[in-house]
């Protein structure tokens, strides 16, 4: 019995000494490029990871916004937050994508992943346009909730489709452009964008801005001598609950 477990050890070692070979082939890869293709499979899918964490970001904004408004406005707003990543994504993809990141023949509207253009490049050019449209959408879906109740639906997709496809893309060229075409201005001047704070949540928080100063506050928040009316919010618990997944 003790010579049959020593037996089972040795064979089972030698077998995972000779698992990569198996693995790649007759023709053996050297170690240094099998970690090399490893680290760059796990850049990838570590930018899906975090597409899929900013994907989450609208479900943080639609409770928050959804709990933060009165019940009869839910389906509103929860709409509009489905509205702008679908639109926003078809915009970004058409036009955004391009005019963020053209500066070589190789990045062009309407971007086509499996394009010759891209060679190898192409299972990276996938996960860096998911991650990037996730962002566009980001930054669309943050003035939903500073114009929240006094905003037409058709109206707010027109604006998804801009922010996305032209406000978005063209500040993001000035700040992250230099990924491949040598740099935006912005970027060139010593610029750094920490996560987003700029790109994204920055150009929102300001298109945000310029919606509220031409909406106005809702209908009834002031009266005539100026005093203001509380307009409460349905359902606080959700409202907090939107808070976590954004902190997340």
């Amino acid at each position: 019995m003790k010579y049959c477990r020593w037996f089972l050890g040795t064979i089972g070692g030698l077998s995972l000494l000779a698992l990569p070979s198996f693995v790649y082939g007759q023709d053996e890869v050297p170690l240094p490029k099998q970690i090399s293709d490893l680290a760059t499979q796990v850049d990838w899918l570590w930018t899906v990871v975090a597409a899929c964490l900013v994907f989450f970001m609208q479900a943080g904004f639609s409770l928050v916004e959804g709990g933060f408004t009165r019940a009869k406005n839910v389906v509103n707003i929860m709409m509009k937050n489905v509205a702008d990543l679908s639109i926003g994504a078809i915009g970004f993809w058409a036009i955004g994508f391009g005019l963020m990141f053209s500066g070589s023949e190789a990045y062009e509207f309407f971007v086509d992943p499996d394009a010759n253009s891209f060679g190898q490049d192409a299972n990276w050019m996938y996960a860096f346009l998911l991650f990037q449209t996730v962002f566009a959408a980001t930054a669309a879906t943050i003035v939903s909730g500073a114009v929240a109740e006094r905003t037409k639906f058709g109206a707010y997709l027109i604006f998804s489709v801009v922010i996305t496809a032209v406000i978005y893309p063209v500040q993001g060229a000035w700040s992250w452009g230099g990924l491949w075409n040598g740099g935006g201005w912005l970027e060139n001047l010593g610029f750094v964008d920490f996560a987003g704070s700029t790109v994204v949540h920055s150009v929102g928080g300001w298109a945000a801005l310029a919606g509220v100063i031409v909406l106005g506050p809702r209908r009834g928040k002031y009266n005539a001598d100026g005093t203001m009316n509380p307009i409460v919010g349905h359902n606080m618990a959700m409202g907090a609950l939107g808070v976590f997944i954004l902190w997340l």
